[in-house]
Parts: C-alpha cells; sequence; structure tokens
C-alpha cells in the first residue's frame, strides 16, 4: 500500500464512521453543505486580517501586531478544518444515510464556488489594502483557474462520458489552501494557484478534443516514450508518482522563502 493509498484508506474510515454518527443524529447532508461554506466565509474574514503574517518563531520579539495578524491565521486554519470536515461528510451522509439527491448535488457544486470566491477574496483585500498590485492579481488567477478546471469538466461531459483527467483537482486545491494556511504562508499558495492550475485546464481541452475527434488520448504516462514517465502530474492518484508531486506541492507551501512585500508587477509598471 502506497502513501497515498494508506492515506485515502484512513480518511475514508474516519469519514464514513462519523457520517453514520451524523445519520444517526438527524443530520442532513444539505446542513452540511451549508455549515462548510459558512466555515469558509469565516475563514475568507480572518484571511482578510492576516493573510500576510508568518511564524511567530519569524516574528521580530514584541511585535504584537504581527503576533495578532498571525491568530487569525491560526483562527482561519481552525474554520477551514471544519469546511474540509463538512465537505468530505457532505457526500457521505448523503451516500450512508441513503438522502442523496439532485439538488443536493446542486447545491454542493454551487456553493464550492462560493467558498473558493471567499478565500481567494479574503487574501485579496488583505494585500490591496497594503498596495500590493501582484498579491491583488494573483487571488483572482487562482480562483479563474479553480472555475475553469470545474467548467471545462461540466462541459466536456455534455460531450464525452468523463473528463477528470489533470492533477489539480478540487481535493488538492482545497487541501493546498489548508495546507499554506496552516503554514502562515499565503505567497507561495498564491504563486501555486495562479499558474499550476492552468495545466489542469489545458489537460481537460485536450483531452476533450481527442475524445470528441473520436482519438484514443494517451493518459497513461508509463506508456510511449520514456519521458512520458517524468510527467509526473499526469498519474492518476493512488501511484507513487502522484505521491512523489504531492510531497513536492506540500513542501513548496510550508518551506518557499517568498517575502510578503515582494511585488514585481509594480515594479515593471513603475508604481514603486
Amino acid at each position: 500500500m502506497g502513501v497515498g493509498s494508506a492515506v485515502a484508506w484512513f480518511f475514508c474510515t474516519w469519514r464514513d464512521w462519523h457520517a453514520r454518527m451524523l445519520v444517526r443524529a438527524g443530520v442532513s447532508p444539505n446542513a452540511l453543505t451549508i455549515f462548510g461554506t459558512v466555515c469558509t466565509c469565516l475563514a475568507g474574514a480572518c484571511m482578510a486580517v492576516g493573510a500576510g503574517s508568518k511564524f511567530a518563531w519569524t516574528l521580530c520579539p514584541g511585535d504584537l501586531r504581527a503576533y495578532q495578524s498571525g491568530a487569525y491565521m491560526v483562527l482561519a486554519a481552525v474554520f477551514l478544518f471544519f469546511c474540509s470536515a463538512g465537505d468530505m461528510l457532505d457526500g457521505a451522509v448523503a451516500r450512508i444515510g441513503k438522502q442523496s439527491t439532485k439538488f443536493g448535488a446542486f447545491l454542493d457544486s454551487t456553493l464550492d464556488r462560493f467558498s473558493d470566491f471567499a478565500i481567494y477574496l479574503g487574501i485579496a483585500f488583505y494585500f490591496v489594502l497594503r498596495g500590493n498590485v501582484t498579491y491583488t492579481l494573483l487571488p483572482f488567477l487562482a480562483v479563474f483557474w479553480g472555475q475553469m478546471i470545474s467548467y471545462t469538466r461540466a462541459r466536456a461531459e455534455d460531450v464525452i462520458s468523463n473528463c477528470t483527467v489533470g492533477y489539480w483537482q478540487r481535493g488538492e486545491r482545497v487541501a493546498a489552501v489548508l495546507i499554506a494556511t496552516v503554514s502562515h504562508n499565503i505567497p507561495a499558495l498564491l504563486w501555486q494557484q495562479a499558474l499550476s492550475p492552468a495545466f489542469t485546464v489545458w489537460a481537460r481541452i485536450h483531452y476533450t478534443s481527442q475524445v470528441a475527434r473520436g482519438l484514443t488520448p494517451q493518459i497513461d504516462p508509463r506508456q510511449g516514450p520514456w519521458y512520458n514517465r517524468l510527467r509526473l502530474w499526469r498519474y492518476p492518484r493512488m501511484t507513487l508518482a502522484y505521491d512523489v508531486l504531492t510531497g513536492l506541492n506540500i513542501a513548496w507551501l510550508i518551506f518557499a522563502p517568498i517575502p510578503v512585500k515582494f511585488d514585481p508587477l509594480a515594479k515593471l509598471l513603475g508604481l514603486h
């Protein structure tokens, strides 16, 4: 069993156990979906106050305002944890409690879009108040690519049977936000989510184009030329290559030393 398989087994077991408890308690899937969205909005509000904070040990002694800002990030991480729990449990409660409905699926998908925007709006608000042009723009690029990933799948599946290719699916994007929040490293999150999900959008467009034209797309990187094996982002979940790529992304979110005041776009435009 690989690392990804072990983690998936643990979370599925945890999720289903709690889902059974919630079913017995009479909690509905839609209530969990709404609860998760409220938690995300609260996390976004915390981001609007503390998105630029760093870990306590990187701060100057006596810098009380910086410590207070960091406390908001801790609170944002707590809200995001509850949001992620609700996001995992609503579907499980619907399945185990036999409460699945078409409206429930619609509500879940729709409120996911609200949640994505709430987080990045809070981050953008923090940086716009500080005049950082780059970090005000990047959150909206991150939201754009997240929306496009969902949109390309929805439209593609009107044409073909399935289009889930690409690394940055919703689970990975939500996990990235949570890890960056816990790590107090929002700049690393912004650069990652404003750039790399574009490749998932392209992968879905390319895949749909090939299938719609009756071609057989090569989605298994272990086939074809040897260099295909180096494209870790093309491997599915539960593979070693996927685990390696995920580990690299997590390391970036935790350790990437990007200054909070870094603003290359402002310098390019001659604003600073």
